[in-house]
């Protein structure tokens, strides 16, 4: 029995997966993930480094077994028909994948022959991929000259070039700088209105804001999926609190397992705390706090955002449902 309910299947389904797992030796890399994505839609892999959507990832790229359950792509099963799923995606891992040695032009012309793209439409498919890329006039440019982002646009131009149905990004704007991640997305967004289906793994919790769809995980387990607004209002089982005050460590030690405070964490430089609103609130965590000798400024109340929503799930370990 799966672990995580699977979604309902669909005709219009381009990725499904049920109870795949992968194990390397005794350790469980993934553990029994269902989930599907529909034609075109924009899901979010979401966890922190080390849960499993890399793996994930290249088990749905054909690229690794699945050491238990099954899962399609393209209309293609991974176990059996790896090939055939390997001819109609496209994959960015997170480690950049370009020739810096070659041009702009060599690395498109490379990946064209790789994809067998018909010579008859290689040209016009290059030009695409360094228009999208914002890399006319440098098309000679070595790529090792390049920044990041445009590194970035042009790895997903060639991940495109034979015009696969679905995309699977790994981490693809990792190191990249914010200005030059919304710009990455924009593209993802417009390949999605052309019926691109796309898998993007992160650890960003503010690009799950783009997805239509996001999937969290955490070691393994695949603990949440819905959009962003259904995660935001499943709610923490009280009140959240955002608090300044100093220094953060000791108050969050006077915090923690204290009467009424269902959960604290740091967030930056402030606390989020989860309070009963039947027990506790805000003035009794001020009281609480300063009796522990730390500077208490403001506190106010707040709503919770997806990385307070992640912390909450994989806090209490709950087992993965759907929202959508």
């Amino acid at each position: 029995m799966s672990a995580n309910p699977a979604e309902p299947a669909s005709a219009d389904d381009a990725v499904t997966a049920e109870d795949l797992t992968k194990r390397f030796g005794a350790f469980t890399a993934v553990d029994r993930l269902s989930m599907r994505i529909a034609r075109g839609e924009v899901m979010g892999f979401i966890g922190p480094n080390g849960a499993g959507k890399s793996t994930t990832i290249r088990m749905l790229c054909g690229l690794v077994a699945p050491s238990e359950g099954r899962a399609s792509v393209a209309g293609f099963d991974v176990g059996s028909q790896a090939q055939r799923v390997r001819e109609n995606i496209g994959y960015m891992s997170q480690k950049f994948s370009l020739y810096g040695d070659l041009t702009v032009r060599e690395n498109l012309r490379f990946f064209a022959g790789i994809y067998r793209v018909p010579a008859s439409e290689v040209a016009g498919r290059m030009q695409y991929a360094v228009s999208m890329a914002g890399l006319e006039g440098q098309e000679n440019a070595r790529v090792a000259t390049l920044a990041g982002g445009w590194k970035q646009r042009l790895a997903l131009g060639c991940a495109i070039l034979h015009r696969p149905p679905v995309l699977f990004l790994d981490e693809p704007t990792s190191g990249v700088e914010p200005e030059a991640r919304r710009r990455f997305w924009d593209l993802i967004h417009d390949l999605a209105a052309n019926g691109v289906t796309t898998l993007v793994s992160t650890h960003y919790m503010d690009e799950a804001e783009y997805c239509n769809r996001i999937a969290l995980i955490d070691r393994g387990k695949l603990i949440a999926i819905g959009s962003p607004s259904e995660l935001r209002q499943r709610g923490l089982g009280g009140v959240l609190y955002e608090m300044e005050c100093s220094p953060l460590g000791a108050a969050l030690e006077a915090l923690h397992g204290a009467p009424g405070i269902l959960e604290a964490a740091i967030f930056g430089d402030r606390l989020h705390v989860v309070v009963d609103p039947g027990t506790t609130h805000a003035p009794d965590l001020t009281e609480r706090l300063r009796a522990h000798g730390i500077a208490v400024g403001a506190i106010r109340p707040t709503l919770p955002t997806l990385e307070d929503v992640f912390v909450h799930l994989v806090a209490r370990g709950l087992e993965t449902r759907s929202v959508g």
